[in-house]
């Protein structure tokens, strides 16, 4: 459930590209109108004001948004120009790169995507960045981590909620003898589990798990995997039974302790406010006893706060 909120009555994408075109002019930008504007408009309506723009001012609207704003907020609401396959290339293919490498951020984006929003991101990759997703994988990551997430991208896995029961005991009872049962870890059979089998399958294993063994799943990746690879495993995993919840962690690792991480703040709150950021309140309240928008408003400050906290909708 998105948190976006629209204006029941909204103005045409003309009279909005003709209203930022004003807010750019003069000395300094009118960021209020910009945010106002930008940050109440929906994937489609953003994507018809970017047309009216180019067609009344020959120009690149995201453009002209780089030269007004700076920072954070330049971050933000450029990201927020994009539609999500878009938006997920350009975020995957910038922490792929080598001067700004962040492989923990592309593992996010790539192992908590549906197969289908794969498919979708892997095509926009190429022809934004002329190169195949799997070649700047192959290039940046390694080892086992490298191998999960190849498999991962190429794997067309199920998307429908029908699992067998028979599979999920025997992938259950594989991944114990691959882990738990063994000295050291059979990585290849947790990486063809984690990459081949459906959502709903993959919660049901972690189900079936936890009764034939009496102990998570999840704490099994934690003792038998480390690094980049147990960091995958378990987006997999915890996208698997509830994303709302894995995207609510994500949100808090970001902003606890001295200093924000606004990068992967920015990164989950635009994409994820079409989609779920209602659910993903909802399971910070329950786990933090503290808004998710209290908590947004005490790490982030000026217009940067306010664009994201328009994103984040009502909230205390």
């Amino acid at each position: 459930m998105a948190s976006l909120t629209i204006p029941p009555v909204l103005t045409t994408p003309r009279d909005d590209a003709t209203h930022l075109y004003k807010a750019f002019k003069g000395f300094g930008c009118d960021k209020d109108a910009v945010i106002n504007i930008l940050a109440h408009r929906d994937g489609t309506q953003r994507a018809l004001i970017q047309q009216e723009y180019r067609t009344m001012y020959s120009e690149d609207m995201t453009k002209r948004l780089a030269k007004e704003l700076s920072g954070n907020l330049e971050k933000a609401i450029l990201l927020w120009m994009y539609d999500p396959a878009g938006r997920d290339a350009i975020l995957v293919r910038k922490a792929l790169s080598a001067d700004a490498i962040d492989l923990r951020a592309a593992t996010e984006v790539i192992c908590s995507r549906t197969p289908s929003q794969i498919v979708h991101v892997k095509q926009l990759y190429h022809s934004i960045n002329g190169t195949f997703l799997e070649h700047d994988i192959e290039l940046q990551a390694s080892g086992d981590h490298k191998k999960l997430l190849l498999a991962y991208v190429s794997t067309m896995r199920y998307e429908g909620l029908e699992v067998d029961r028979a599979t999920v005991d025997h992938d259950a009872k594989a991944l114990y003898k691959a882990g738990e049962k063994k000295l050291g870890t059979d990585e290849k059979t947790f990486i063809r589990i984690f990459s081949e089998r459906s959502r709903a399958h993959l919660a049901a294993v972690s189900a079936t798990y936890d009764s034939m063994y009496s102990r998570s799943l999840k704490k099994a990746v934690k003792s038998e995997t480390s690094g980049l690879l147990e960091f995958a495993l378990l987006t997999i995993l915890q996208c698997a039974e509830n994303p709302a919840k894995y995207f609510a962690k994500e949100l808090h690792e970001a902003m606890k302790g001295l200093g924000t991480n606004d990068n992967t703040l920015i990164r989950i709150v635009v994409t994820r406010t079409e989609i779920d950021m209602q659910y993903i309140k909802a399971e910070y309240q329950k786990k933090h006893k503290k808004s998710l928008n209290d908590a947004v408003y005490s790490e982030t400050s000026g217009d940067y706060r306010t664009f994201l906290l328009s994103l984040l909708g009502p909230g205390h």
